[in-house]
């Protein structure tokens, strides 16, 4: 378990990769931290995590990896690659890896910025219940090259909130969560939550109906 640490990477945008944070290891609980990078901030490497009122940073896949991981009152925030880019840029909170399809902030029109995209074949990433600003583009998921991932991968979004959160635009490879899906992506039931993770922390709106 992890509490109350910033980890930062001061590479800059410039560099590239530039990972501040890697965890793989399982049942891993990181509770009101601080991670501050650029390009692929934090590594989720495998297995099952969770993730409790933290503050996440970066740009280009700066939450990504294979791991089963709930996010939960988490603060993530967007930051430009280029203050003035000529041609744009794009920009992806999620590049999710999974591969074993059995595993369990800048000016909007310059700096283009998505819920994620395809790292691997069947990619798996959700928002459920969270607030999302005007940054995130009208069509919300990214290809991660022309229709690589496109119909294997699955994500969805549920009862979100904010200026982000209109679905009217979204690509057509994306989905509205059903409802009687939701409580599959609850902590206690997608990482098994309630076997390991202190009931004080199992706050949100999803593991509370569960």
């Amino acid at each position: 378990m992890a509490k109350d640490l910033t980890i930062q990477n001061t590479a800059g945008p410039i560099t590239y990769q530039a990972v501040a944070f890697k965890s793989d290891s399982d049942l891993s609980i990181i509770e009101n931290c601080e991670f501050l990078g650029n390009q692929d901030t934090l590594y989720a490497h495998s297995l099952r995590q969770f993730y409790k009122s933290c503050h996440i940073q970066g740009n280009v896949d700066f939450i990504f990896g294979n791991s089963a991981a709930v996010f939960q009152d988490c603060v993530i925030l967007v930051r430009p690659r280029q203050e003035n880019p000529e041609k744009g840029e794009s920009n992806a909170i999620t590049a999710h890896g999974r591969s074993d399809p059995a595993q369990a902030t800048g000016n909007p029109n310059v700096h283009k910025n998505f819920l994620g995209r395809p790292w691997r074949y069947v990619s798996r990433t959700v928002f459920i219940h969270s607030t999302m600003d005007a940054i995130v583009a009208p069509q919300g998921w990214l290809p991660w090259k022309e229709d690589f991932a496109l119909k294997t991968l699955y994500y969805g979004e549920f009862e979100n909130s904010g200026p982000g959160s209109d679905l009217s635009q979204r690509v057509p490879w994306s989905n509205k969560v059903p409802s009687e899906h939701v409580l599959a992506y609850s902590a206690q039931n997608f990482i098994q939550g309630n076997t390991w993770i202190p009931p004080s922390l199992l706050s949100s709106n999803v593991d509370k109906k569960n």
